[in-house]
């Protein structure tokens, strides 16, 4: 089979894919010979003997190792191997408008300031040169020398015009303001929502330049904010999968073949239970627990076999690996999966038979696993549960639900047995509880916001939260010996400057990390459990999470700190998360080869391990934003209502332009130093993190209580600003410090 390339419409060339990676694979050694001396197209064409009519096809692989990250070209023309010069191919990831960090394949972080970057933008690929090394807990510093692929042509935001031109500011607030030239901007008004497109990129030195396409709204119609963040994160576009997906979704058989009931164990006429929020669809686990003896429990987790319907290298498998995740906003889902797939035969339906991949845990009454089995089987859910309803049954709260969960309130109060002894032995071994409430946006109808409220997370959450740990932790322990490719989910050691720096803030507590180099988990889970106090719980635990290091997956088992844990992956969640239908791939076939993979396969599962890993790292941390953007809008809305209203507030964290309060619905917002009480200068200590006022020497730290009136709701910048009334009554005595 040949393959096409294209220098331009009138000069094209027929080469086969294999003479042209051929070539490629020459140029590349030719360029990591240590005999290579810097050269222009036309030398290298020269000692190369590359003929005049095949001088297209170089400069079309010179063009892919550039892409590649193999050379770059320097201001004289010249072509530099990357190895050479300490250069990086990365992803540029923009944490402002003001600077971001390269993320290279290896995992290395590169601190890029604006004025080094290049104009680069989120999720750019491009090449780094270092200027200077890790030190002193500092993250090395880059320079962009070349942006390789450009991720972002479109950007939604504010038009602002003047007499002459026009500029945009984007939603996101890691973009720069978009110049629009005067031929651009003049059919349209003030404060219009727009759709951009980016005709010159930025530079160091200059500001992006585009032209409007679309007209999103008016800021006078109600919801454009939602509007329009819906359309800068393609929301609607992307909960539609093509339509090569969709006809593989309508050719898969919905009905389990006869064939299949054979080769699996046969668990359908067992007592198994999903337990979910009451609004959940996509049901991807179910539990049986029962006692075998006085001393040993039998846990069983059957898991969605997603990987029997999404097979590997098909249009659907495609999809799922480039979304790598489902993504959560307030009143809808972007799937990972069609939900003919995640809403019907992968979920696990209450009285429907379903494929699984299943674990047997036996555990005993002190929490020590003693055996497992991996197996695959088919099941019928015998009821529904709800965590709301688990939790009324658990604490005998309601006598409806009583009575409905009747016939198996012996199931959920051996759950709850079982769980709470796993807890105990997982805290034992130092897992870390961070107590933070999650936010939850609730949505009317129409899809106003009409509350926003913590999660409740109660013991009937619990129960599947240990359940799952444990077979996660299992899973990876028995694929990690076996030594198969895997995606494990890592957490490593977090850095020792971090953890001083979390010292300054534990002091306020009196408390204090010993042994910063070699930290075990339990000594910080133990800070924790010593403090009694729940609010000042969540802020040291609020601290603690941003000291550590982001989980994320690897095809290496490199263990999780957090968890105190040698062994874990994501095993549970193959609906809404590809690591988990991978791993369940390699499981299943690994199963289906009588407990033996060929040296074929593990070399493909190892390819495709280390790539899926990256994608899926990238991918979740990019749901996390788009989520993270949702909530703090709908706050933001949802706040505008109780300008001048007053609130019990907690300090959650101090910086030298004020410090950020937190009210009891997880709402957060900043008291600027203009909002500081008594009017006084106040100067902020970087070591004791804390704000002394100059004149009063009154001091503002974390977990201090406050009452705080909401002064200003900006939906522009998803920024609310409270200003301090007094401070709440401490230790029995009210300590005033009235805004005069």
């Amino acid at each position: 089979m040949s393959k096409k390339f294209k220098k331009n419409e009138s000069n094209d060339l027929n080469i086969s894919e294999e003479e042209y990676m051929k070539k490629k694979e020459v140029l590349t050694s030719f360029f990591s010979d240590s005999t290579y001396v810097l050269m222009t197209f036309k030398q290298i064409a020269n000692i190369l003997g590359v003929k005049k009519n095949e001088r297209i096809i170089l400069e079309k692989i010179l063009t892919d190792l550039e892409k590649d990250g193999v050379i770059y070209i320097d201001e004289s023309k010249r072509y530099v191997p990357c190895s050479l010069k300490n250069i990086l191919k990365c992803v540029y990831e923009a944490k402002s408008n003001k600077f971001g960090f390269a993320r290279s394949l290896d995992g290395k972080d590169v601190y890029i300031s604006n004025d080094l970057s290049m104009g680069a933008m989120d999720q750019d690929v491009i090449l780094v040169k270092i200027i200077s090394e890790k030190k002193d807990g500092k993250n090395a510093e880059g320079q962009v020398i070349k942006i390789l692929d450009r991720k972002t042509k479109n950007v939604i935001g504010r038009f602002n015009k003047s007499r002459n031109f026009g500029f945009v500011e984007p939603i996101d607030k890691r973009i720069s303001d978009i110049y629009i030239p005067k031929k651009y901007s003049s059919n349209f008004k003030d404060d219009q929502m727009v759709n951009v497109e980016i005709l010159k990129y930025a530079t160091s030195n200059s500001k992006a330049e585009g032209k409007i396409i679309e007209i999103i709204g008016d800021l006078k119609e109600e919801n454009i904010e939602i509007k329009a963040m819906y359309s800068a994160y393609k929301v609607e576009e992307n909960q539609i999968f093509n339509d090569l997906v969709v006809n593989e979704v309508k050719s898969i058989n919905t009905e389990i073949e006869k064939e299949e009931y054979k080769k699996r164990v046969d668990k359908t006429n067992e007592r198994v239970f999903t337990i979910d929020g009451d609004d959940a669809k996509d049901l991807d686990d179910a539990v049986s627990v029962k006692k075998i003896d006085e001393n040993t429990y039998l846990l069983s987790v059957f898991i969605a076999d997603v990987s029997y319907y999404v097979k590997d290298g098909t249009q659907l498998d495609n999809e799922a690996v480039c979304r790598g995740t489902s993504t959560y906003i307030p009143g809808t889902v972007i799937p990972m999966l069609p939900k003919e797939l995640s809403n019907g035969i992968c979920s696990l339906n209450q009285g429907e038979d379903r494929l699984t991949l299943a674990i047997d845990i036996r555990i005993d009454k002190n929490g020590e696993v003693l055996e497992s089995e991996i197996y695959k089987a088919v099941i019928r859910v015998t009821k529904r549960m709800t965590y709301d309803k688990v939790y009324k049954v658990l604490t005998l709260e309601d006598m409806d639900t009583l009575n409905e969960y009747k016939e198996y309130e012996q199931d959920l109060f051996l759950m709850k047995e079982l769980a709470l002894i796993l807890n105990k032995k997982r805290m034992e071994k130092g897992s870390i509880n961070f107590d933070i409430p999650e936010t939850k946006v609730v949505l009317d109808e129409q899809g106003q916001v009409v509350n926003i409220k913590p999660y409740e997370n109660t013991i009937a959450n619990k129960i599947i939260e240990e359940f799952m740990l444990v077979a996660n932790m299992q899973v990876a322990e028995k694929f990690y010996y076996l030594d198969l490719p895997f995606i494990y989910r890592v957490h490593e050691r977090p850095d020792e400057e971090r953890l001083r720096e979390l010292n300054e803030v534990l002091s306020n507590y009196h408390k204090r990390i010993k042994g910063i180099k070699n930290v075990h988990p339990k000594t910080l889970a133990d800070i924790l459990e010593s403090i009694d106090d729940e609010e000042e719980k969540q802020i040291v635990s609020n601290y603690m999470l941003r000291t550590l290091k982001l989980a994320r997956y690897s095809e290496e088992c490199l263990g999780h700190f957090g968890l105190s844990a040698k062994f874990y992956c994501h095993f549970t969640s193959p609906i809404r998360r590809y690591p988990d239908l991978f791993i369940h791939r390699i499981i299943s076939d690994y199963i289906d080869s009588g407990y033996i993979l060929d040296e074929d396969k593990i070399k493909k599962y190892s390819k495709q391990a280390k790539k899926y890993a990256k994608i899926s790292s990238d991918m979740e941390k990019e749901a996390t934003q788009v989520e993270r953007e949702f909530d703090e809008l709908y706050k933001v809305i949802y706040m505008e209502k109780s300008i001048n209203e007053e609130f019990n507030a907690i300090v959650s964290s101090v910086t030298d332009f004020g410090m950020f309060v937190r009210l009891d619905n997880t709402v957060e917002g900043l008291v600027p130093f203009d909002s500081m009480p008594n009017n006084d200068y106040y100067i902020f200590d970087e070591k004791k993190r804390c704000l002394i006022g100059r004149g009063t020497k009154e001091t503002f730290k974390v977990g201090d209580r406050l009452k705080v009136k909401l002064i200003r709701c900006d939906v522009k910048t998803k920024q609310i600003d409270f200003s301090v009334l007094d401070r709440e009554v401490v230790d029995g005595k009210e300590k005033s410090s009235k805004k005069k």
